[in-house]
């Protein structure tokens, strides 16, 4: 595909840099590619070996991804925000032969990692070896074309295309491998079921350890012949948004939420004349847009006078967060309130849920602008199969479910029984149209806010390690960030305590004492110096109680019981996050 863009569609935009007045075409970017390659198979990269990329949004990113993409080689970016200990296991796990970094400052944190590998990988750096190898490798593809060409045709659909790594409810990260054919298929299928125009614009702001920005920033861009802006600082999206204007945008729940209550506060502070048209237009705005949600028809004169004040009014709106243009926007991650997609709605941007994992290539479910239902996922992609467990669990099978994890000797172990089904962890149910609603989570996987997922027993464990902690539940769950209520250990708190004087050693008193604060407070930023940023507690709350299979919070083999914690203590969880 990447051959096809260049030849026919070669001098059509292909990627550009917010903020810069460069912009690859096609055949620039193949070229690039192409000499990169080159240069990676001179350093002993070839079919199926594995290479991470640590690295920002920036062209160079795109460009080594696909360089060891057209060797048979499989990369992986690598999040920037993973602690040592878990950069070390993807290393070593990976058993990468390459490892392309940012700058000497990021060689200078690795360097401690690679010297505890038996085998460390080559580093290649921007700003020298890898421009360097790249130079070496556009003499040798100038010199005879013919290895290149031949090397990527022999590539077929059910190759690696990438190795991503996603949170395990153990702690250690998946190695989730995906083909050729899983990402094409994808792109497939959102062609097929949004619709949207070839050579379009879109924006790439995620990182691309992410399969949302694997599948919208490099496959369908490829799929597509589209051109993608690069936005490397996330607090620059909205500019982006302004910059681009794309007619097609995915956002985790955060990104909505927070444009949600950036709208708010302006029109709070805007003239009374001005919050009355905005009201007036955006109550018309809902009202067809819950005649959709029901595929009902909108009758002509809601839809003649929605059209009139939509152009006076809430069309400058949405120009004003740059998606004026859009014809999709999508949200997925992790669930968003409904209370946002209906304010959304309300200036006329449909904001549809999409329901996947990275072991289905992103999407596996999807609300299309012809077919959505409001607090639903939509329905199964083309192609895919869905079905539930007696449980609820969520089974699906089909073209998207990946090729299976990695394991440590380099071969990849299955990801589905028997029968092809996968199962997703997830709960839900469907209604009599298709249309799913995830209900519950079966893993005890936590999703942020924004997208990321976390294993709450990585960080309980870490915390419980310290002899006065007897219990701890990372919260976080559709929450902004990690926080986490903690339990005192009965029998090791009162030594603690008394061992420093302190006369009132019953559990209620010590939860409060400063003292126990501040140990508990060494105990989670010691927890937090071993977990990446995300996965770091902000804030946590010491409960002045014990618990016990007596009272509820654990089971008869002392194993949390999740869903009675959250609900007994919702109000102290709810206090965490608004005293923050």
């Amino acid at each position: 595909m990447l051959h096809r863009n260049a030849t026919t569609f070669g001098d059509r935009p292909a990627l550009s840099m917010l903020g810069s007045d460069i912009t690859r075409t096609w055949r620039e970017l193949r070229d690039e590619i192409a000499a990169l390659a080159r240069g990676l198979a001179e350093l002993g990269l070839t079919s199926g070996d594995r290479m991470l990329i640590m690295m920002s949004g920036r062209p160079e990113h795109w460009i080594a991804d696909l360089a060891a993409t057209h060797l048979g080689a499989v990369p992986s970016t690598v999040y920037a925000t993973l602690a040592p200990e878990q950069l070390r296991y993807v290393a070593a796990h990976s058993g990468a032969r390459i490892l392309v970094l940012e700058s000497p400052e990021a060689h200078d944190q690795w360097k401690p990692i690679l010297d505890s590998l038996a085998e460390p990988p080559r580093v290649l750096v921007v700003g020298g070896s890898l421009e360097e190898a790249a130079a070496r490798g556009a003499d040798l593809h100038r010199a005879d074309p013919s290895v290149f060409e031949t090397t990527w045709r022999k590539i077929v659909p059910s190759q690696p295309v990438t190795l991503l790594y996603t949170s395990g409810t153990t702690g250690d990260p998946k190695g989730v491998v995906l083909t050729h054919a899983n990402v094409i298929y994808q792109s497939a299928a959102l062609e097929a079921t949004v619709p949207t125009p070839d050579h379009m614009p879109s924006l790439a702001y995620l990182p691309l350890a992410h399969i949302a920005e694997r599948m919208l920033g490099i496959y369908n861009p490829i799929y597509r012949a589209g051109h993608v802006t690069i936005c490397p600082d996330p607090a620059q999206l909205l500019a982006g948004l302004v910059a681009v204007r794309p007619v097609s945008f995915f956002g985790v729940p955060r990104i909505w939420e927070k444009m949600v209550a950036g709208l708010q506060a302006q029109l709070a502070a805007a003239d009374p004349p001005v919050r009355a048209a905005v009201e007036n237009a955006s109550a018309l705005a809902l009202q067809a847009y819950e005649l959709r949600a029901a595929e009902q028809e909108v009758p002509d004169d809601l839809a003649a006078r929605l059209l009139a004040v939509d152009s006076l009014v809430l069309r400058p709106l949405r120009a004003r967060l740059g998606l004026d243009n859009m014809l999709w926007a999508g949200s997925g991650a992790a669930p968003i309130p409904v209370e946002v997609l209906r304010y959304l709605a309300g200036i006329g941007v449909d904001v549809l849920e999409v329901w996947g994992m990275t072991e289905t290539t992103g999407t596996a479910t999807i609300n299309t602008p012809d077919h959505f239902r409001t607090g639903t996922v939509g329905r199964v992609n083309p192609g895919m199969e869905l079905k539930l467990g007696e449980d609820g669990e969520i089974f699906v099978r089909g073209p998207l479910v990946c090729a299976g994890y990695l394991r440590p000797d380099g071969e990849v172990a299955p990801v589905v029984d028997a029968e092809g089904w996968l199962a997703t962890g997830d709960v839900g149910v469907l209604d009599e149209d298709g249309y799913l609603t995830i209900t519950d989570r079966k893993k005890e996987l936590i999703i942020t806010s924004a997208g990321k997922n976390i294993s709450p027993a990585q960080i309980e464990n870490l915390l419980r390690a310290h002899p006065l902690i007897a219990q701890a539940v990372a919260i976080g769950d559709r929450r902004p960030y990690v926080t986490a209520l903690i339990v005192l250990d009965e029998e090791a708190a009162p030594m603690w305590a008394r061992a420093r004087g302190i006369t009132d050693v019953s559990v209620d008193s010590l939860s409060s004492d400063p003292a126990v604060l501040a140990e508990i407070g060494e105990a989670v930023a010691a927890a937090n110096a071993r977990l990446a940023r995300p996965e770091q507690v902000k804030t946590f709350r010491v409960l002045p109680t014990v618990w016990s299979p007596v009272s509820g919070e654990l089971t008869p083999t002392l194993k949390l019981r999740r869903r009675v914690v959250q609900e007994r203590y919702a109000d102290t969880i709810d206090q965490l996050y608004s005293e923050r």
